[in-house]
This record gives structure tokens, C-alpha cells and sequence, in this order.
């Protein structure tokens, strides 16, 4: 488990289809799921905030389409994803709370940050979903949800994730949808609170302004 942490980088820009390099020791652990010996790994008190992804094979997405709760909900369910975590980006303050978020004095938009696997999914299938389970064509929020937390927006690790946000952009503009979904390079994630994580699992509800549409 620790090598495992110890084997995850910050983002920094390859594609999802990508495959890294690794060590025998870190193929032993992100591969064939072994272990180490407890406390020896450098990351054991590791508290740095940022987007971590997997060292083999660099595969996040983050998405921002309305409350995370919803969003996370449809991500779980997705063919491929590894885990999803709820949180916010695209502000200004470090450790912004949801209290903070929610008085819009931070500039962080409710967001998800998934993590899947480029030999059973994409990050293009990521972005479709994204677009399909919310409404990317409202301006003031998402559903009953309104405000500049709940905006509808896309963060890319790369300029592969930054083509494709674009070009289905520019599909679903063609097919007529006035899509508002702003295009942005990622920046800091920031974990929401624990009792948002999974919310809709824990509590057995269902999302009350997401559904799916299919528009691809």
C-alpha cells in the first residue's frame, strides 16, 4: 500500500493511452497487487496536496457539471473507473471548505476527479459521459442548483485531454446544443469532506438534477 502511494506522481501530461517506465520493485506493486513491509515507504506521512494518478499509466479526469454528488454517482457506475473523489478546483484559496465554497469567496466549482484504467476505457469515453450526464448548455449552475460553484466545466492534464474536451465541444455544437462548458488546464484538487465522498452510496439516495442523455 505505501509503495503503492509512493509510485503516484503529480500530474504532468502525458496521454491516456500512454504507459510509463517502472522500476521491478513498483511492477511487483501496481501490477501484481503485492505489499511491503509497513512504514519503510518515503510517502508514509506524505501530506501534500495536489492530483495524483498512477504512475504507470497517468489516467486522471476532472470534471466540474453540478453537484459533485450527482456527478460521482453516474463515474462509479462507469466501465473502467478505478475510483472517483469528489472535491474543488479552479479557485484561489488552498483547503477551502464547502461552507467557503458555497459563499462563493473562494472561486472553486464543485468537482470530481476520476481515475480509470486506458486498457478498458478513455479519457474520451470520460469526457462523453461527462457531457451526457449533465447539462452542458446551462449558464447559472446545474438544474435546481444554482450558482458559480455549479458551473459546467472541464479540466485538462494535457493537450490530448484538452483536444478532446474540444472536439466534443464541437460536436455537440454541431448537433445544435448551445454548450457553455468552459475548457480549463487543471490546477490543484482539492478533497471535498469526507461526508461528501460517495454520498448518494452511503445514504441510498439518487441525484435530483442528473440524468442521463445520450448526445453522442
Amino acid at each position: 500500500m505505501l509503495l503503492i502511494m509512493s509510485a503516484m506522481l503529480n500530474v504532468h501530461g502525458q496521454s491516456a493511452s500512454h504507459r510509463n517506465e517502472l522500476t521491478a520493485e513498483e511492477k511487483r506493486v501496481l501490477i501484481n497487487k503485492g505489499t511491503e513491509r509497513p512504514f519503510i515507504g518515503k510517502y508514509t506521512d506524505n501530506k501534500e496536496k495536489g492530483t495524483y494518478t498512477c504512475k504507470w499509466c497517468d489516467a486522471p479526469a476532472i470534471f466540474a457539471g453540478g453537484c459533485f454528488w450527482g456527478v460521482q454517482h453516474f463515474f462509479d457506475k462507469a466501465p473502467g473507473v478505478l475510483k472517483s473523489e469528489v472535491g474543488y478546483t479552479g479557485g484561489t484559496k488552498a483547503n477551502p471548505t464547502y461552507k467557503e465554497v458555497c459563499a462563493h469567496t473562494t472561486g472553486h466549482v464543485e468537482a470530481i476527479k476520476v481515475t480509470y484504467d486506458p486498457q478498458k476505457t478513455s479519457y474520451e469515453a470520460m469526457a462523453k459521459l461527462f457531457f451526457e450526464i449533465h447539462d452542458p448548455t446551462q449558464t447559472n449552475g446545474q438544474g435546481p442548483d444554482l450558482g458559480p460553484q455549479y458551473l459546467s466545466e472541464v479540466f485538462y492534464a494535457d493537450e490530448n485531454q484538452k483536444a478532446t474536451a474540444e472536439k466534443l465541444i464541437g460536436l455537440l455544437k454541431q448537433k445544435g446544443y448551445k454548450v457553455v462548458t468552459r475548457v480549463r488546464p487543471a490546477v490543484t484538487f482539492w478533497p471535498a469532506e469526507e461526508y461528501h465522498q460517495e454520498y448518494y452510496e452511503k445514504t441510498g439516495g439518487t441525484p435530483y438534477c442528473h440524468m442521463y442523455t445520450k448526445r453522442f
